[in-house]
Order: structure tokens, then C-alpha cells, then sequence
């Protein structure tokens, strides 16, 4: 998709997620998450949802995150971002969120949405900064504590 270096001579590359790449989704996805999601949920979004794109994020060659989204007609919406703990905080999560904005403006969509924990400030301040703007709560969204989750949606 596209390089860019950063200022500490690191290669960023975005690319999309394969079949192959299932293994990769998965690791991240179990690292990063209390209530990860199965393998399966993967294979069938990558291999029978025609809406499904999965984005990884390389550093250096080596996958360190991904973005999930489904784009609809004009509407996108990320089903799961997640960046590697020893990867957290150097901005990678604010690029691939911004490469997936851009790939679902270019795939016609004109406003994006999705949920995140009510309590995970640090993800809501990232989507605040990326334009993001609070819908609506889905209360008891998330089944590993039944805790809520917060609607947010962007204009393209």
C-alpha cells in the first residue's frame, strides 16, 4: 500500500490481510484484547464477507497491528484496531485508523462508525482526534464483563 520512514528510521508499510494472514490476526488480536476474538471469525470475514478488509500495519516488515473494517454501500465501520502492547504509544494506532479512513473514503463510504469500551479513554481520545463524535451507548455491548460500549461516528 504505502511506506513512509519515521523519524527513528523505522519503515511503516500498511498492507492488506490475506487467508495466510489469519495466524497474524489471531496473534494480535490474543495479545491485545481481554475477550479476543476466534479464529473463525477471521477466516469467515476474510474468506465469505465480500464487505471485510483487514488492514495490517508493518513495522520494519514484522506485523504489529491491524484494523478491521466492513464497508457498506457509503458506511464503514471498524469491527476491531489493535496494536501490539510493545508497540503502544508511537502513534502506529492513529496512522492505520487514519490508512482505513482513507481506504473506506475511496471505497465510496462517506461516514464511518464503531463502538469502543466506555472506560478505554485512551481509544476514545484517539478517535476525539481523528474526528470522531459520540452517537450512543450499547449497553452491555461487550460479553466478558457485560460493560458498555460507546457509539461513535465520523463524516468522511
Amino acid at each position: 500500500m504505502i511506506n513512509r520512514s519515521t523519524s527513528v528510521g523505522q519503515d511503516i508499510s500498511f498492507r492488506l490481510a490475506s487467508l495466510e494472514d489469519i495466524g497474524k490476526l489471531v496473534e494480535i488480536e490474543s495479545r491485545s484484547f481481554s475477550a479476543p476474538w476466534p479464529e473463525e471469525a477471521f477466516y469467515n470475514d476474510i474468506a465469505h464477507n465480500r464487505f471485510a478488509y483487514y488492514v495490517f500495519i508493518t513495522l520494519d516488515g514484522i506485523e504489529v497491528g491491524y484494523c478491521g473494517v466492513w464497508i457498506i454501500l457509503d458506511e464503514a465501520h471498524i469491527t476491531n484496531i489493535a496494536v501490539l502492547p510493545e508497540h503502544r504509544g508511537k502513534k502506529l494506532g492513529e496512522q492505520l485508523l487514519f490508512k482505513v479512513m482513507n481506504l473506506a473514503k475511496e471505497a465510496g463510504a462517506n461516514k464511518m462508525t464503531l463502538e469502543v469500551r466506555v472506560s478505554n479513554d485512551i481509544a476514545q481520545s484517539l478517535y476525539k482526534k481523528l474526528g470522531f463524535q459520540e452517537g450512543g451507548i450499547r449497553k452491555r455491548y461487550y460479553t466478558d464483563n457485560q460493560e458498555d460500549a460507546l457509539v461513535m461516528w465520523v463524516n468522511l
